[in-house]
């Protein structure tokens, strides 16, 4: 527990509560979440969330199998040329090159959200280790020196209820 502690302090300014909190959002990210930001990023943000839902959809799989089937289908039509070949190979490398940052914007909002949530449980449990909110902001080599913290403290809990539900041994007679 004290390593655990010891080594999300070392990233985390405390409050006097001993929780670490998040940096105060700037002016900018205030106004942004007034509906007053960057018109641009709004844009963004909600045309990718559309999108990647969307691209998600029994619809959008069928419309993408649609379209492969009729274009392997117009191959004899194009004596399957090079130039038939590189409508699908250019179409495809432009849609999947897109959809990768419009996939990440989701995920980057979607990762934030969940560790909000999970910040805001930590905090509110009784005997949660609150030293771990924010530990996603850990570098590589201390979230590793954590998560190795954390399972040597769960198999000694383990070991702690194992040995207490242990029936006493009795001697045969």
């Amino acid at each position: 527990m004290l390593e655990l502690r010891r080594l999300v302090d070392e990233e985390s300014a405390m409050a006097s509560t001993g929780i670490p909190r998040r940096k105060p959002p700037s002016k900018r990210s205030r106004r942004a979440r007034a509906g007053h930001g960057n018109p641009i990023a709004h844009f963004f943000d909600h045309f990718a969330a559309h999108v990647t839902k969307w691209a998600g959809s029994p619809l959008a799989f069928g419309s993408a199998l649609i379209l492969v089937i009729a274009w392997g289908l117009s191959g004899p039509a194009f004596g399957y040329s090079e130039t038939w070949q590189l409508v699908i190979n250019t179409g495809t490398t432009i849609v999947t090159f897109l959809m990768v940052f419009l996939i990440q914007q989701s995920q980057n909002k979607d990762g934030e959200a969940l560790h909000l949530k999970l910040d805001e449980l930590l905090i509110a449990l009784k005997g949660a280790d609150a030293g771990l909110v924010d530990v996603e902001r850990l570098d590589e080599d201390k979230l590793l020196a954590l998560a190795a913290a954390c399972s040597a403290r769960a198999r000694s809990q383990r070991r702690k209820r194992t040995r207490k539900g242990r029936p006493g041994r009795r001697s045969a007679s």
